[in-house]
């Protein structure tokens, strides 16, 4: 393209391109790119120039050459497809009346800040530095599937819009971002994809606005970050999919609101986190699935949690912050009315790793009490004895208050009414004390229940006396083996 045949807005940038100076076209710092569609030809330039532009890139010796622009009402496309672009393009606070085709582009750097579009296709690029979104609004896709990115991606306080096909506002799927992935305070209409990305770096959603009502608002399947994901202060219409990612720092969803009402809020199963932090703000609207999910230290208050919590196969470190352990068992009850044994295992093994014996038995106690729902009637009832008798040999003193007030009470009654002995002549002298001793304890004998025979009411005391003996004595071994095997 001859020079001869531009405009004199695109004279400016041809001339300004080959030493990287920036070309300004805005009267204000403050304009608002949304009303470019009316700015006039002193601000325009055109797709096809600046396509020339790139592709002849001509440059002047010591100096490096940029598109640098701002301000530009772009018209018609900016076909870039499969371009093999060495120089950074900048088109910051600019209109583009169609959208910029960079499919499978290589560019060096982008930076579209502030601009309006009505889409972005840059699927299948590569970026060897930073693409730059922050504060864009787009009424269409913004598609960066595929793309690898050797620097970070920013979106900070875009706007993004999803069109009514059904395609996704922000599509990063199988993405590459060798740095940070920033979207603080993005907004986003619809789906926001990230399954099967990469980041090196951070993922910050912190204080995002995402709304896909009713559907998946956030779809981060198999996402990987090696930093934190964060979504601090975000506030969510729609669930977050999280299922199978791998985050190595924190996941963290502080002050977050996350609104799904009538099912799941937020899916993490099978996810691998470093850090999960549930804490401040109101609970999740919606259900919380974090089956089979392995996490490091689980942060999460009781406060946080929502009515229906799948915790099956979740495995954890370190709970915190440290609460009673009454507490922390409704969440164990609100698993669809299941008994998820594993789920007590965990919290027991959280409350020993800091000494809280206390609590682990509290648990222990309530697991065998859940336990017990899920019995025959027969079953039913020998767990309520064993559950009165000694807690399930969680109480062990419980057991020593019912062995001595039996002790008494049968001490007292012998006492009062002696036995007739079963062969005068050779029974040894009747000791009131020892004889219910002998009933009592199944195992240890002082030879006087052989020796002696209650009769009438008496003799049925005997038999109250054997049978609770029997009772309290297996569910005080009970207790003493899981005491030595804990040990």
């Amino acid at each position: 393209m001859e020079i001869n045949d531009l405009t004199p807005a695109e004279e400016r940038v041809w001339r300004a391109f080959p030493c990287g100076e920036v070309v300004d076209f805005r009267t204000d710092g403050g304009e608002d790119a949304t009303a470019g569609a009316g700015w006039g030809p002193e601000r325009s330039l055109r797709a096809s120039v600046l396509r020339a532009l790139l592709a002849s890139a001509p440059q002047e010796d010591g100096e490096i050459a940029a598109l640098r622009v701002r301000g530009a009402r772009i018209t018609g496309e900016l076909d870039l497809m499969h371009a093999v672009v060495d120089h950074p393009i900048s088109l910051t606070h600019s209109y583009f009346a169609n959208l910029p085709y960079m499919y499978g582009a290589q560019l060096r750097r982008l930076s579209l800040r502030g601009s309006v579009l009505p889409a972005l296709d840059l699927g299948s690029a590569r970026v060897d530095g930073v693409v730059n979104l922050s504060e864009c609004r787009v009424r269409g896709r913004v598609h960066l599937g595929g793309t690898q990115i050797s620097g970070a991606l920013i979106l900070e306080r875009a706007e993004l819009t999803a069109s009514d096909d059904g395609e996704p506002a922000l599509k990063l799927q199988r993405t590459v971002v060798g740095d940070d992935l920033l979207a603080l305070g993005l907004r986003a209409q619809g789906e926001i994809r990230l399954n099967g990305a990469t980041v090196n770096g951070s993922v910050n959603l912190s204080s995002a606005r995402l709304s896909h009502p009713g559907q998946v608002a956030l779809d981060a399947v198999t996402l990987s970050v090696e930093g934190d994901l964060l979504l601090r202060h975000a506030d969510v219409e729609g669930w977050i999919g999280l299922r199978g990612a791998r985050v190595a720092g924190r996941l963290d969803l502080s002050y977050a609101r996350v609104s799904n009402p009538g099912d799941m809020a937020l899916r993490a199963s099978s996810c691998t986190v470093g850090e999960l932090w549930l804490r401040r703000g109101e609970p999740l609207d919606g259900g919380l699935n974090l089956r089979r999910a392995q996490v490091e230290v689980l942060f999460l208050e009781p406060e946080k949690l929502p009515d229906t919590v799948r915790l099956d196969g979740l495995g954890y470190t370190t709970l915190t912050p440290h609460e009673p352990a009454e507490r922390r068992l409704p969440m164990l009850e609100r698993d669809d009315d299941r008994y998820v044994p594993h789920a007590y295992e965990q919290l027991t093994a959280a409350y020993r790793r800091i000494g809280d014996d206390d609590a682990a038995r509290v648990v222990q106690l309530a697991k065998q009490r859940r336990h017990r729902l899920t019995l025959p009637w027969y079953g039913r009832l020998w767990g309520q004895v064993q559950d009165a008798a000694v807690g399930y040999g969680f109480r062990p003193l419980r057991a020593a208050v019912w062995l001595l007030s039996l002790l008494a009470v049968g001490s007292i009654s012998y006492a009062l009414h002696h036995p007739p002995a079963l062969k005068p002549d050779e029974a040894p002298p009747f000791n009131a004390v020892f004889y219910t001793l002998d009933l009592l304890l199944p195992v240890i004998s002082f030879g006087q229940e052989a020796a002696f025979a209650p009769k009438g009411p008496y003799q049925y005391l005997s038999y109250v006396l054997v049978l609770t003996g029997w009772i309290l004595a297996t569910t005080v071994v009970a207790g003493v083996t899981r005491t030595v095997s804990r040990q």
